[in-house]
């Protein structure tokens, strides 16, 4: 937010190679989310509950038919064909939306239940496969846990138990062999990255430092993994904070690219070019 009081967002474009950083588009609506195209030409994104194409090259952003779905949230991937697009709603449904046939659409989970509801973060790379945060609230207790599902609908699988550490920003690696994610379970609070096998399993921690580390992005090329990484002691992911993007490396050392003012909504789902070289990021005014 600007010192005026008024919501300013830049959607932004990082070279990892070069560290061109671009603005390529500056608006007063709280922009969220970008899903790179899989032509790189364009952004989907969020904002107020629609979705949003954003057309690089010109800087034009329109509106993106969503064909009766409810209101979206910043949860939303491009599959790897490049045609659907799959999307979290507010109240925690799943659905798809077809790119090609203008909008139209089919719900792959039912109306989301009042105690359990289902946030997307990935697709596997074959297609077939979503992986998502199962939250779970009952008796005024909410759990988090990594659960996947066929791109058809149900059934589902739940991948981590209750353990009382939040789980969330489940990703697929490329090869289809991990998942990532990020964790409260070895600090209450202080979320770090790990992997478990894509079918479940026992899970590898990744980062071990006292910043609060969220969201964990892949890069397509295998060369390292994005992340969204906050000061000690924050609780949660708010937007609007003092935030660093990082990259964790095949070596496992890790790089800081950039501080900015972002948050929630600055890299919540894949990012990446399909190249691996760059990626779109949302920054706060």
């Amino acid at each position: 937010m600007s010192s005026s009081g008024e919501w300013v967002s830049q959607v932004r474009i990082l070279d990892v190679v070069t560290g061109r950083d671009e603005v390529v588009l500056e608006s007063g609506r709280q922009l969220e989310a970008p899903n790179w195209s899989m032509d790189g030409e364009s952004l989907i994104l969020n904002a107020d509950g629609s979705l949003l194409l954003l057309h690089i090259a010109t800087g034009i952003l329109e509106d993106l038919p969503r064909a009766g779905v409810p209101r979206v949230n910043n949860d939303h991937v491009i599959a790897p064909d490049g045609r659907t697009l799959y999307v979290s709603t507010e109240a925690g449904s799943i659905h798809a939306i077809d790119l090609a046939q203008t909008g139209s659409s089919r719900a792959v989970t039912q109306a989301a239940a009042p105690d359990a509801r289902r946030y997307l973060h990935g697709v596997s790379p074959d297609g077939r496969t979503l992986v998502y945060v199962l939250l779970v609230e009952r008796a005024s207790r909410v759990s988090t846990r990594i659960a996947t599902m066929s791109v058809d609908g149900g059934p589902e699988t739940v991948l981590t138990g209750d353990d009382g550490g939040r789980d969330d920003g489940p990703e697929f690696s490329p090869d289809g062999r991990w998942i990532l994610f990020n964790s409260e379970r070895s600090t209450p609070g202080q979320a770090q990255l790990y992997r478990m096998p894509a079918a479940g399993g026992p899970a590898e921690q990744l980062t071990f430092d006292d910043r609060v580390n969220w969201f964990p992005h892949p890069a397509p090329d295998g060369s390292g993994v994005l992340y969204l990484s906050y000061p000690p002691g924050t609780a949660g992911h708010p937007a609007d904070r003092d935030v660093a993007l990082r990259l964790l490396k095949a070596d496992g050392s890790v790089r800081e690219l950039l501080r900015l003012r972002g948050g929630q909504g600055t890299i919540n789902v894949p990012s990446w070019h399909p190249n691996g070289h760059r990626f779109a990021f949302v920054a706060f005014g």
